[in-house]
């Protein structure tokens, strides 16, 4: 609704004069404190003119907004802009993200993005340049803003030569650079460790100043969030679990030093006609 109301071109106390409100009261309304009815809503989306796709997706969401979680079903191909995603990073402390197959968009370099989006079957190949678009634009919430990151990565999934052998040489050498900047942590789950917390699945989790945390689960049909108490301390637990396991900051940029050191050795040895090095785990 704040949305709606900038984009209107008038200020909140006019709009509340409009639809017979006070000033205050669009103002609660507009912090969440309190709710209002069906005709309420209409009537703000109506004096604010806003089009029809926003408003009947917004009138949709009303009746759901006491409800403790929330499941966003989409198509075949996924948004290319999950806007709830991009609006609560927005209003972030913290981020903590865990994949256990391959890197977070967070962290990728762009032919990595490319190779990864490229290898969905329900992505268009003329979706790939907005999803690229899309992922750099979450990279970039990632800066200036003072939002402290965690990124768990599984050590399998350095191994990975998405998009080649000098995408993959590329993407080690772009997070090092990523792990430089002081708000991003890079910690590494060693294969050795077997068994581990966060098999399961991949999930990101937000804390917020003014807000309770909530954590992300991203499908390939939906987008799952979970706001309620106990299931966001069951994640946290999970986080908690993965962080007794992994390498430390420093570790884990050695274990990448070392892993690109490796790969870089391997391109020359190809280059100058030897048998390529077959690199099983990454040194620690």
């Amino acid at each position: 609704m704040r949305v709606a109301i900038k984009a209107s071109g008038m200020p909140a106390r006019r709009v509340a004069e409009l639809v017979g409100w006070q000033e205050a009261k669009l103002s609660d309304f507009l912090n969440g404190k309190i709710g209002c009815t069906e005709k309420e809503l209409a009537l703000l989306l109506g004096v604010c003119r806003t089009p029809v796709d926003e408003r009947d997706h917004l009138m949709a969401l009303r009746p759901a907004t006491h409800v403790k979680g929330w499941w966003q079903k989409h198509s075949v191909s996924a948004p290319e802009r999950h806007r709830t995603l991009v609006e609560n990073l927005k209003a972030a402390k913290s981020l903590t993200v865990w994949h256990p197959l391959g890197l977070p968009v967070y962290l990728q370099s762009v032919d990595y993005m490319r190779a990864a989006i490229a290898a969905s079957p329900n992505v268009p190949d003329e979706d790939t340049d907005l999803r690229l678009k899309t992922g750099q634009e979450l990279q970039d919430l990632l800066v200036g803003r003072g939002l402290q990151c965690t990124f768990y990565i599984h050590e399998h999934a350095l191994h990975l030569p998405v998009g080649g052998h000098d995408v993959h040489v590329s993407q080690v050498h772009h997070l090092l650079l990523m792990g430089v900047r002081t708000n991003i942590t890079i910690k590494i789950v060693p294969t050795a460790v077997g068994a581990h917390a966060g098999m399961n699945e991949a999930f990101t989790r937000l804390t917020f100043r003014a807000h309770e945390p909530l954590i992300f689960l991203e499908h390939e049909r939906s987008l799952l969030i979970e706001e309620d108490q106990e299931a966001v301390e069951a994640y946290q637990q999970v986080v908690r679990a993965l962080d007794h396991v992994s390498l430390d900051a420093e570790q884990s940029k050695t274990v990448l030093c070392r892993l690109g050191e490796s790969l870089s050795i391997a391109d020359s040895r190809e280059r100058e006609g030897f048998p390529p090095v077959v690199v099983l785990e990454a040194p620690r």
